[in-house]
Formats: structure tokens, C-alpha cells, sequence
């Protein structure tokens, strides 16, 4: 073996066992290669959303009216992001038997643990590969005090010092965000706040991530650690340091990866925001693959808080509180669009249920389970690309 060589194998396994132990930082990772195709996206300044500069709105409102992804910076919640990393770590270093004891079960409840292959990835009823720790915000914020329920022994070692910090901070943030989109769609002060507030109960949650690669070619091009979907909620406020996010980009059938960036975090609106918003904000279809090529051979974590509105909260187009969202969706009426999905009937607590339950492989019965865990997607099964189906 060329010393070259033998140098840059030494360099992959120090990056694999430091990623599997928890320790990797970007600095220890393979770069993102350059030979696939990526999607770019706009960077937003927290600190200037949060000051109310008005070009940064007018930036965000961009990124949310198009594809519903952006990155955002100077967010302070890297700290708190590393440390849930390592909980996470901890967390599924146990033994499977003692994971599943906080299994998050088949009755549409996402809180808890989620073992690889509990999910369908799509209407073939092809098994997931991840495996991850769901924490609820309201157990977070209420600890000690047991508002859902428990979960593995590192979440609740860490739950006062690691899980509850995380959240706060990543609370505030998207509740930032969600502030800034509300007065653009011309709602009263305090229409989205009120549907998202601390004291009633929601989905909103945290999760830990954890994909292993995989141990073929074969298997990398066959797997879909995460289906096609658009997202349940409201704001997800993602970490990643290895790629592996793609997203379908409007009037296109082909999928691009969004590279990570050290220092930004990747935010993407989901079903709720679109529905109140009457489609004037877009949930977008995404996905997760294996990593590209120079970071294949790695384990992929990533680390989300979801925003959700409160459980009671109806899913409906707020047509009777923005002159804006009811001539959106009276616009899309008069070019004979269905407008249907816009008034759902669904409280956000039915809407999420209804989803996480029809994609547990055991409450499977066929393809049409798969179609009943549909949210915003829109599109018949039938009308989704080969591609997509995969």
C-alpha cells in the first residue's frame, strides 16, 4: 500500500471511531464531496430575525414561500446540540432489550424509542434502517415532573443539564421564526403564538438520530433510511454534520442533496404552517439517504426539534384572520384548484396520530396503510416518480 494511501485509510477510520464515539466534529469528517448534486439555500441570520430587521424577513419569507428549506445562522444552540448528540450516543449504546422497553408502541404516539425497522419507508411497506430517541417537549419542560412519559436512563440522567436546555433554546428559536412568517401572512399578534404555546400540550419533540452505513454498494443504493414525506408539524430545526438530506424540488422528479455547512443548522417548514398559511408557505417533500460517497462509510446522526401546534388545535386555512391567506386560497378556488385540504376537520393531535400510526409496519395491511400516513404531499401515489416511490 502506497504510504499516500495507507495515510488517508488511517485518516477514514480515525474519522469512523470518532464518530461512533460520539467525539466527531466537522473537523474531523471527510468534506462533502462535490460530485453530487446539491440544492442551494438560502442563509438566514437568527440574530438579525430576532433584532426584526426587515430585509432578513424579507429573506426568510423568500426561502419559506419557495422551498420551505433554509439554512439559518448565529442561532446559539450548538452548544446544547453537541450535548444532545452525545445523550443520543449514550442512548443507543445500550442494549436493544433495554431500548425497547421505552418503545414508542403502534398507537400513533411518537415518544420514546423507534427501533430500526418499526416504520414503513413506503407504500411497498420497504423497512426503515434508523433507529432514534424521540423526547417529548412537554416532559422536557416539565421535569421532574413526568408529563408523557419516561424514557431510556441517559435521556433522564441528562434531561435537567442537556435535554430541557436544548429545547428551551430551540423553542425559542422557532417560535422566533414562526413570529417573523406570521406578520408577514398578515395575522393579528399572536395567532401562531397561540396556536404553540407552552401550556397546552403537543407532538412537539425532540429526536436523536442514528443511521449505520451501509455494508454494500448494493445496499446503499437500495436504501432509504427515510421515505419520502413532508414533515407533521410546523418548523423543524435540524443538525446534521454528514449529508444525506435531499429534497424534491418543486417542478422537478430528480432528488439534490442540501450540503451541511459548519454553523448552520437546516430548517424546513411542515404540513400545519401550509395549511394555515392556506399554501402561501410551502411543506416541502424530502428525504434522507445514506451519506454521498467520500462519507459513506460512516454512521450518519443527526439531531431535530419539531415544532407542532397544540393538540386541540384545528388544522384549517386562517382565511377569517389575514385578507392575504383567504384571496390565496379564493385565488387557487378560481383556477379550479382542490381547496379541500385546507379546511382538514383534524385537530394537530388526530394529524400526527393518523400519520405515525399508518406507518408502523404493525399496523400494516397493505399499500393503502402507507397512503393513509399521507400529509401535505398532494400528489396520488400513482402521479409520485419512480424515483420517489424507491
Amino acid at each position: 500500500m502506497s504510504m499516500t494511501l495507507a495515510r488517508r485509510v488511517s485518516s477514514l477510520t480515525r474519522s469512523a471511531r470518532l464518530v461512533l464515539r460520539g467525539f466527531a466534529t466537522t473537523r474531523d469528517l471527510p468534506s462533502f464531496p462535490t460530485d453530487v448534486p446539491t440544492h442551494p439555500l438560502l442563509v438566514i441570520d437568527y440574530a438579525r430575525i430576532k433584532a426584526g430587521d426587515k430585509a432578513e424577513v424579507d429573506q426568510l419569507w423568500k426561502a419559506a414561500t419557495t422551498l420551505g428549506f433554509w439554512y439559518l445562522k448565529n442561532h446559539g444552540v450548538d452548544a446544547e446540540a453537541d450535548a444532545m448528540f452525545k445523550m443520543g450516543e449514550d442512548v443507543m449504546r445500550l442494549p436493544l432489550e433495554e431500548k425497547m422497553k421505552f418503545e414508542q408502541g403502534d398507537n400513533g404516539n411518537s415518544f420514546g424509542y423507534k427501533a430500526a425497522g418499526a416504520n414503513a419507508t413506503n407504500a411497498a411497506g420497504v423497512r426503515d434502517t434508523v433507529e432514534f430517541i424521540n423526547v417529548s417537549k412537554d416532559d422536557a419542560l416539565s421535569f421532574p415532573q413526568i408529563t408523557h412519559r419516561t424514557y431510556p436512563s441517559p435521556t433522564m440522567a441528562a434531561m435537567p443539564t442537556v435535554v430541557q436546555p436544548f429545547v428551551r433554546k430551540s423553542v425559542g428559536v422557532n417560535g422566533t421564526l414562526l413570529s417573523a412568517l406570521s406578520s408577514r401572512l398578515g395575522l393579528p399578534a399572536g395567532s401562531i403564538e397561540r396556536r404553540h404555546t407552552n401550556d397546552e400540550h403537543s407532538a412537539s419533540e425532540t429526536r436523536v438520530i442514528h443511521s449505520p452505513p451501509p455494508t454494500s454498494e448494493k445496499e446503499r443504493e437500495a436504501r432509504k433510511a427515510i421515505g419520502a414525506h413532508t414533515d407533521f408539524g410546523s418548523l423543524s430545526f435540524l443538525h446534521n454534520r454528514l449529508g444525506g438530506l435531499q429534497v424534491l424540488v418543486p417542478g422537478s422528479d430528480s432528488w439534490q442533496y442540501i450540503k451541511p455547512i459548519p454553523g448552520h443548522a437546516v430548517c424546513n417548514l411542515g404540513d400545519a404552517m401550509a395549511i394555515f398559511s392556506g399554501g402561501i408557505l410551502r411543506s416541502n417533500v424530502h428525504r434522507v439517504v445514506p451519506p454521498p460517497s467520500t462519507q459513506a462509510h460512516l454512521p450518519r446522526w443527526s439531531l431535530v426539534f419539531f415544532s407542532r401546534p397544540g393538540n386541540g388545535q384545528v388544522l384549517r386555512a386562517l382565511t377569517d384572520e389575514s385578507t392575504m391567506i383567504r384571496d390565496a386560497v379564493e385565488a387557487k378556488r378560481a383556477r379550479g384548484e382542490d381547496v379541500s385540504g385546507y379546511d382538514t376537520g383534524s385537530t394537530a393531535f388526530d394529524w400526527f396520530a393518523r400519520r405515525i400510526r399508518n406507518q408502523r409496519i404493525k399496523n400494516r395491511t397493505g399499500p393503502e396503510t402507507w397512503l393513509a400516513s399521507r400529509g401535505t404531499e398532494g400528489r396520488p401515489e400513482d402521479a409520485i416518480p419512480d424515483d420517489v416511490k424507491a
